[in-house]
C-alpha cells in the first residue's frame, strides 16, 4: 500500500522510511505524486495544522496520507517559535538563518533559562476524510552554538543535557528512537497497522 508522507522534505521522508520500515508500505512524498503547492498552515496548534494537511493532501492524491506538524517551544520565549518554527525568522529562510535568529533572541539567557521541547503532531487521513491523530514530545535545552551535522531544522542547537549531545550529533538510529517525531510515530505505527493489516 502507498502512504503519502505530506512533505517535500527528503530528510523527513528518510526518517519515516526508517521508523516505519517494518510495515508493508511504500512511502511517497508530495513531489512523487506531483503535488507542488503547499496547504496553508493556519491552525493555532500543531495538531490542527497536521489535520488540515492530512485531509487536504489525502483528498488531492487519493492516497492514505500522513501529515505532521512539528516545532520547537522555548520557555524563555513564551513557547516561541511554536507553530511558526519554520517561518520564525521570516519566509523562505534557511535552517542556519532560523538558528541564528533563535540564538540572537536567546543571547541574554543563561543555560538554566534555555529549557525547550520539540513537539510533533501526526494526523493520518483517508481519501474519504477519516482522520486519526497522535503526538509526541522530547525535552532539552537550547545550546549556545550549533553542533553536529545529522538532521535538519533546529537539531544542531537542541541539546539533550543527560547525553551532552545535540539532536544533530545523534546517529539516525538513536534520533529515530528518542525524538519527538519518533515518539509520535509510535502512535502512528499502531494506527497504520490497524489500517494496513485489517
Amino acid at each position: 500500500m502507498r502512504l503519502l508522507i505530506a512533505t517535500h522534505n527528503r530528510g523527513k521522508l528518510i526518517e519515516y522510511q526508517e521508523m516505519l520500515a517494518d510495515l508493508p508500505l511504500e512511502l511517497v512524498t508530495l513531489d512523487d505524486v506531483d503535488i507542488r503547492d503547499d496547504v496553508a498552515e493556519t491552525g493555532a496548534t500543531f495538531a490542527e495544522n497536521a489535520r488540515v494537511k492530512a485531509v487536504e493532501y489525502a483528498r488531492r492524491s487519493g492516497l492514505l496520507t500522513l501529515a505532521d506538524d512539528s516545532g520547537l517551544e522555548v520557555d524563555a520565549l513564551g513557547g516561541e517559535p511554536g507553530v511558526r518554527s519554520k517561518r520564525y525568522a521570516g519566509e523562505n529562510k534557511s535552517d542556519p538563518q532560523r538558528i541564528a535568529f533563535l540564538l540572537d533572541k536567546l543571547r541574554a539567557s543563561p543555560r538554566d533559562q534555555r529549557a525547550a521541547r520539540f513537539r510533533c503532531a501526526i494526523a493520518i487521513a483517508s481519501p474519504r476524510g477519516e482522520v486519526r491523530e497522535c503526538d509526541g514530545a522530547c525535552e532539552g535545552v537550547i545550546e549556545f552554538a550549533p553542533r553536529g551535522t545529522n538532521g535538519f531544522g533546529y537539531d544542531p542547537v537542541f541539546l539533550f543535557p543527560e547525553r551532552g549531545l545535540t539532536m544533530a550529533e545523534l546517529s539516525s538510529k538513536e534520533k529515530n528512537r528518542i525524538s519527538h517525531r519518533a515518539r509520535a510515530t509510535e502512535g502512528a505505527r499502531e494506527i497504520l497497522k490497524e489500517l494496513v493489516l485489517q
